[in-house]
């Protein structure tokens, strides 16, 4: 993921409703053992977590890009092409960030 989101691009986050979303779990520390637990139960074949309760049905994007790709996304380029703004930037150009940064959330 890119960082935490850049003050320049606050607005159009707001805007497009994914400001909050953007700010979760910043500061957080992760937990390497529950993230192992979760590898172990993936199924993609079926887009699902075999969890002991049941079964847990991964989101309908997750899924499409999954088939897309195969699994293999590769975000890279992402970070590469779109540049965090600087004070200098052009509003097309935090416009278009923002919307990289949005599409490497989801």
């Amino acid at each position: 993921m890119f960082g935490p989101p850049s003050p320049l691009i606050e607005n159009y986050l707001r805007k497009a409703g994914f400001w909050h979303v953007a700010n979760i779990g910043w500061g957080c520390k992760l937990d390497s053992k529950l993230i192992s637990a979760f590898i172990e139960r993936w199924r993609p074949e079926t887009h699902t977590f075999h969890l002991l309760y049941g079964v847990v049905c991964y989101d309908l994007l997750g899924a499409i890009l999954d088939n897309i790709y195969g699994g293999q996304i590769e975000m890279g380029w992402l970070r590469d092409t779109f540049l965090e703004p600087g004070d200098d930037s052009t509003e097309v150009e935090r416009i278009r960030y923002a919307r990289a940064y949005i599409i490497e959330m989801i």
